[in-house]
């Protein structure tokens, strides 16, 4: 969820509404849960600006989905339902947007604000730590370049969240109204189709080809986003050849994430993508989610 770019709270809570509306809203607990997802989803200080409805709708477009996909294929895995989801919004988005002349155009000015004022404040933050002492000519580079990376590929952070707000909304339903914890599954057995490892190939094509910009930018949004599924699902063979992570192992990969996370992700990814094919897993008689 650190890679929304939206507010969180409304990934979470628009889906679970939806969810509620069209699964029932019983035992009551669901019902007081969908009381304070409202609350969530309708707060806005006025002037409501251009994200507040963006992801809104974006919520909206991703939490119908994968209800209706829970009402098609119920007995489906979670990681494909999301997926699905996720992909079938973006297309609705995108044609949205294609039809409205200058609709993108707002949309990436309005996510680069909102990034550079969360950095922002965070940098203040920082300066009145170090007592008003002016900062690093370096970290206000390194935090400018980061503003323009978060602004270039924020499409595949919004898809990446929104596959996380879907796994805390559905487990969260599925704990409330059955009781069980296993709407999502165990890390150690995140699996998808392998067959979107293709995707990932065209993304790379487009982002080392030298193509227009929009092109590569789709490109760099593709390998973002299917990059970070297969960093799980490499972290999930970890997990499951190694039978779970003691507290020092837990110590070192927050440290690894800290201090080397191009390594520690590389590396995962890596692993991930050549699950595809070795799935060892399956070999060793895992079950699939």
């Amino acid at each position: 969820m650190a890679t929304a770019v939206v507010q969180p709270s409304v990934l979470v809570a628009a889906p679970f509404l939806i969810l509620g509306f069209v699964l029932g809203m019983r035992p009551v607990s669901v019902f007081l849960v969908c009381l304070v997802g409202v609350v969530v989803v309708t707060y806005g200080v006025p002037p409501r600006d251009v994200l507040w409805y963006m992801e809104r709708g974006w919520a909206v477009l991703v939490g119908g989905g994968f209800a209706a996909l829970t009402l098609r294929r119920p007995g489906a895995h979670f990681s494909g339902r999301a997926l699905a989801a996720v992909a079938g919004a973006a297309v609705v988005a995108a044609a949205v947007l294609a039809v409205r002349s200058g609709s993108w155009g707002v949309v990436e000015w309005a996510v680069e604000q909102r990034i550079s004022q969360g950095l922002g404040t965070a940098l203040e933050a920082l300066r009145t730590v170090r007592g008003g002492e002016a900062l690093p000519p370096a970290l206000v580079a390194a935090v400018d370049q980061t503003i323009r990376t978060q602004a270039k590929v924020f499409p595949a952070l919004l898809g990446i969240s929104s596959m996380a707000a879907l796994g805390v909304a559905w487990w969260v339903y599925v704990r409330l109204s059955s009781g069980s914890d296993q709407g999502v599954g165990p890390l150690r057995d995140f699996r998808f189709n392998d067959h979107l490892v293709w995707v990932f190939i065209a993304g790379v094509v487009l982002l080392l080809t030298p193509w227009e910009d929009l092109l590569a930018r789709v490109g760099a949004n593709t390998v973002v986003f299917m990059g970070a599924l297969y960093a799980l699902r490499g972290a999930s063979v970890i997990l499951f050849l190694s039978g779970g992570l003691s507290l020092f192992g837990y110590v070192m990969l927050i440290f690894g994430l800290v201090f080397l996370p191009p390594l520690v992700l590389t590396g995962a990814m890596v692993i991930g993508i050549g699950d595809t094919w070795l799935d060892v897993r399956r070999r060793l008689g895992s079950t699939s989610v």
